[in-house]
Parts: structure tokens; sequence; C-alpha cells
């Protein structure tokens, strides 16, 4: 079902030929009103599910009033969104951009900053299996060659350590970094959460040798853990944290966000974007913030969460091409013995979206409104979807 490439469109995504028109809560509907159960949330983008109704009315209205002006205006909604991530957050200043790969550029370019005005190297360690961005910058900070390959020379100023390994962190002491980037789930790389332990250690070392710490919450963000940030769970305080996917539930907008005596390094001149928190996508913005600290979302979203591991645990007794289940909140992953692309292949054809991270390990990123009855409908899907994956010859879907 991958769709044969267009004559103008270039082709730079695997795409099924599914062409989804519609969307609400938890389904999307494609062309020829066949409803899909959408564990995917346009990878941890719909994180209230499709269309939700406060984001929508207030983008409505916004519609109405104006769509653009510039960073050299005040622009209202991008005000109140600013303040209300950093009342809910340890930070004290924001900088909008239009996505994840922008926002860790931002914050690339302000570690660098600060290291210039304080006379550091502008040397930045990131993680082995991370993923931080397409753009030049942002794919020399992560740690895969094979996002990497065919775009060298890379930016330089970056090197890599083992995620999760406590001995490789004691390089840090003599390399000096400016900043380290991490995530604090790694999402491209196999859903693969840090240790408490690890990251007790590693906050330890960057406090004693003032290093800055960039968490790249841009998957992790907006309540995709059950927390707002997935910092939360580890009890310590970044230097600065990117946003981007769930902020706008599907409107581009990204964010940047930096204590203060980090953020003053940046002054006018030094870093901009022409869209970075438009009136429409701040709005979006807002409203989805609103609803994720003002409502019971987070909390669902952990009792859901609970819910939908144990049933995983239970499948992974009764199939053993099943290997681990891992994640935080509504961000999970299921590590298979060979190639997670059938069984992905496989859920679609049964009107159920889901996907891959790393080389062996579906992926599960369903909104954070999910009900424990879509939770009911997708194991009734999805054991159906391995029976047959376990039917065919070594996990060979036949045709």
């Amino acid at each position: 079902m991958v769709m044969l490439q267009t004559s103008h469109i270039m082709n730079t995504y695997q795409r099924y030929s599914l062409n989804l028109v519609k969307g609400k809560g938890a389904y999307v509907w494609d062309d020829k009103g066949e409803k899909y159960l959408d564990f995917t949330s346009g990878i941890a983008v719909c994180n209230l599910g499709h269309v939700p109704e406060g984001v929508k009315k207030a983008v409505q209205e916004q519609l109405e009033q104006l769509w653009h002006c510039s960073n050299l205006f005040l622009i209202q909604s991008q005000e109140k969104l600013a303040m209300k991530l950093c009342e809910n957050s340890c930070f004290d200043e924001v900088f909008f951009c239009n996505s994840g790969a922008e926002a860790n550029e931002a914050a690339i370019k302000l570690a660098r900053k600060y290291a210039f005005d304080h006379n550091k190297l502008p040397h930045i360690v990131s993680f082995k299996q991370s993923f931080h961005g397409r753009t030049m910058a942002t794919l020399s900070a992560t740690g895969q060659e094979k996002i990497q390959k065919g775009f060298h020379p890379l930016v330089s100023g970056f090197s890599y350590l083992n995620y999760n390994d406590y001995v490789n962190l004691n390089k840090l002491i003599d390399m000096k970094p400016c900043a380290v980037i991490l995530e604090l789930v790694q999402g491209e790389g196999g859903v693969i959460p840090a240790k408490q332990e690890w990251i007790e250690k590693l906050t330890s070392i960057c406090k004693k040798e003032e290093i800055l710490i960039i968490v790249d919450e841009v998957q992790t963000g907006m309540g995709r853990t059950g927390k707002l940030f997935a910092y939360e769970y580890y009890n310590f305080e970044p230097d600065m944290v990117t946003l981007a996917k769930g902020l706008g539930s599907g409107f581009p907008i990204g964010a940047m966000l930096a204590k203060k005596e980090v953020a003053q390094h940046f002054t006018p001149g030094t870093h901009g974007s022409t869209f970075g928190g438009n009136p429409l996508a701040a709005t979006a913005g807002l409203e989805t913030v609103k609803e994720l600290v003002g409502t019971n979302v987070l909390h669902s979203a952990q009792e859901m969460s609970f819910i939908l591991k144990s049933k995983l645990e239970q499948l992974k007794e009764n199939f053993t091409f099943i290997k681990d289940v891992r994640g935080l909140g509504l961000m999970i992953g299921i590590e298979i013995d060979g190639d997670p692309s059938g069984i992905v292949q496989l859920a679609l054809e049964e009107k159920l979206l889901i996907l891959t991270a790393g080389n062996n390990t579906i992926r599960l990123l369903p909104p954070l409104t999910i009900t424990e009855n879509e939770i009911e409908r997708f194991f009734e899907v999805f054991q159906h979807v391995l029976n047959q994956y376990k039917d065919t010859d070594s996990g060979t879907i036949r045709r």
C-alpha cells in the first residue's frame, strides 16, 4: 500500500496510499469514508485528539481578526502563551518558531552565544540514537549516522556519548562542553526512557562543571508522558527546553524556553523567525496549553497509560516475539524480535494506525484524551494483527 511517487512532490517520505480527509478525537477518515483508529496522533502532534473543540473555536475567532503580523509588533496571544508556559514550568522566557528542528536550532544558538559571552568552548554533547531534527545543525546534533549519511560535512562542535551509560558520563569533565542536549525518552531511537540514576549523575556533573542542560521535549512535551513536561519525572530543572508537535494541536508552532540568566544572551538581532508565534499559531497554542493544565487531561492520560501498558504486558506473555514494553505516559514502545513494519502494515489494513521507531520497535502515541473503550477497541484489533503476524513465516507478510 505504499503510494507511488507523484510528479511534483519530492520523494522524502515513504507514504501509504491513504488519503485522510477528516479527523475527530481518536479517529480519522479517508476519502472513501473508511474510519481508522489513530494511535499515532500525527506523530505526537494531536495530543488533544483531532480537531479539539476549544482550539477550533479559538482559531475560528482569530481567523476573523488577524492572521499574521511581524514580530516587530506585540502579539497578544503570543504574550499570553509565553506567560502560560512559564507559569507552568521552571522557565522565565520563551522564543517562538515553527517546528521542533527550529526550536532546537534556537537552543543550540543560545548555548553557543552563552559560551561566547562566558569565554567557554562552543562545544555541545549529544547522545547516540538521539534525534533532534533535520536541519544541518540539528542533524549534526543527532546521534544517528543514518540521519547524517550523505550530508557531510556536518556542522562542527558536536560529539556523542552513549545514552544511559554511567561510565561514559565522566568524559564530560574533560570535554568541557558548554551544553548537553538530550531527550528524556528517545523517540525515534526506539522509545527509550532515561534511567533516573543516570539523569542524577548527568545533572550532578553539569551543575559542578557549569554545563548547560538542554532537554528536547519536542515529542515528550505537552502532556505526552502524562505530565506537561517529561523533566518533571526526573526532579531537576533544565536550563532550556524545546517544544513543538503537541504545542499547537496541529498548527505549526515551536518554542524554546530558557531561564532568565541564559535567555538574556539573546538580544535584538541575534535570532528571529518571520512566522514564529504568529497570531493563528499562538492562539492554537494558548488554547491547547489551557486545556492541558486546566482540565483532567493529564490525570486521565496517566490512568490510560497504566491500563494500556498493563494489557500490553499481558500480550507479551502470549507472543514470544514481543521482547519489551517501555515508555512514559502515552509514549509507548513495543520492542519485537524482527522488523516491525509488517505489523504496522497489517494494522493499517485492519483500520488501525500505529508507528515504528528505531529498528525493531512499534511506537504507540494515542491522543491524551483516549478512552478506556477506545483502548479496548485497540486491543481487539492489535491482538488480531499479532496473530496474523505470528502465523506468517518468520513474521514475513505474504502477498
